[in-house]
């Protein structure tokens, strides 16, 4: 069977820091991109409307949730998970791998796949690369991920070494097993071992996947260690094709990502911290909760021109949030949906313009030098 490939544009480079585009479900997704999670078919608290607002063209849905609830054959019925959420543009879904392995009761792993007990009911399931493509092509996404194992960190040598020849004859499989034309990424596991993780993609990069990303960071590691295995890594992936850095929202790490040759990201950073208060500005990061914004009558950040910031002052958010109103995490979300959105943009405007480095100096340090 044949596959349309995803065609990946280079437009720019500054140093090792790109910038791109490809096309999906009719729209342009330029690079570097972040996508916004949608574990359950949803952003939490944004509306669908309101992330085309913000110019969002690609977010990123849960597998593993949407297999379990609603199901992904009702999604299937119902016309896809595009119609079901109402969300005409990109959808890339992960494969259930990292959720089975951090949600669900494991029970074992074995060549078949990942046998585990749901978190919602404690009833037995299994997850093999041929039933995660099946998932995911039920749900109609546009770039699926191949079923892989997602190991701590620290581990042992022997245990990754297995883990890594285990997931890449998943990723065959997985490969195997398509039956659609949607898109399919391959992914680089090994820990923190610079020979597993080159030798994990070596061995990826004999099957022809339409893009490649780096798995199994941003588990608790040292900063230094992710930095040090995206910088080992991303060189060693195909230029040609989409880097993706998986789990990875924290906007330093992004930025510093990007200038080691990184095109996307997806993490749950920016909603699941403004459901706690936590807020994101170019001066840097802002706690709503604290006492000193109680009659604040500034907007959060006066730079920002998003909706919140030009309608609401800080006292107002601080009020929602003490007194848990739902509107409290509308606000806050989209705030920082919004700031992840421009960064991103500002990225990518500094690199087509070749002043990348110039570009993450002064984020850094007007990031870092005014944190409230």
């Amino acid at each position: 069977m044949s596959f349309s490939k995803l065609k990946f544009e280079l437009e720019a480079r500054d140093g090792n820091a790109r910038a791109g585009f490809f096309q999906l479900h009719g729209h342009k997704i330029e690079t570097p991109i972040f996508m916004p999670v949608g574990t359950n078919g949803t952003v939490k608290a944004i509306t669908v409307d309101e992330l085309k607002k913000m110019g969002y063209r690609l977010i990123l849905g849960n597998t593993y949730h949407l297999h379990l609830r609603p199901g992904d054959g009702i999604i299937q019925r119902l016309g896809g998970l595009h119609q079901f959420m109402n969300w005409n543009r990109g959808i890339l879904t992960d494969s259930g791998g990292f959720q089975v392995f951090s949600l669900g009761k494991l029970n074992k792993i074995s060549e078949e796949g990942a046998f585990f007990r749901s978190h919602l009911d404690g009833s037995k399931k299994v997850l093999t690369p041929e039933s995660a493509i099946a998932i995911q092509e039920n749900l109609g996404s546009d770039i699926m991920m191949v079923l892989d194992e997602c190991l701590p960190i620290p581990v042992d040598k022997k245990t990754a070494a297995e883990s890594i020849a285990r997931t890449t004859r998943w990723a065959v499989r997985s490969f195997n097993a398509r039956r659609s034309d949607n898109n399919l990424f391959g992914i680089v596991q090994g820990a923190d071992f610079e020979d597993l993780r080159r030798e994990s993609a070596q061995m990826l990069m004999e099957t022809d996947f339409d893009g490649f990303a780096i798995g199994g960071l941003s588990v608790g590691e040292d900063k230094e260690i992710m930095d040090g295995m995206v910088s080992l890594i991303v060189p060693v992936l195909p230029e040609k094709k989409p880097r993706y850095l998986m789990g990875v929202g924290d906007p330093i790490d992004m930025i510093n990502s990007i200038e080691s040759g990184v095109d996307m990201f997806d993490c749950v950073l920016p909603t699941r911290n403004a459901r706690n208060g936590g807020l994101f500005t170019f001066k840097g990061p802002v706690s709503i909760k604290r006492s000193q914004f109680k009659e604040d009558n500034l907007p959060l950040d006066k730079d920002c021109d998003c909706d919140v910031c030009q309608n609401y002052s800080r006292a107002y958010l601080r009020h929602l949030y003490k007194s848990n109103e739902i509107l409290s995490s509308r606000l806050n979300s989209y705030h920082n949906l919004w700031f992840f959105k421009q960064l991103l943009m500002k990225a990518r405007e500094a690199i087509l313009a070749g002043s990348f480095k110039k570009f993450k100096r002064r984020f850094l340090s007007d990031y870092l030098g005014s944190q409230e």
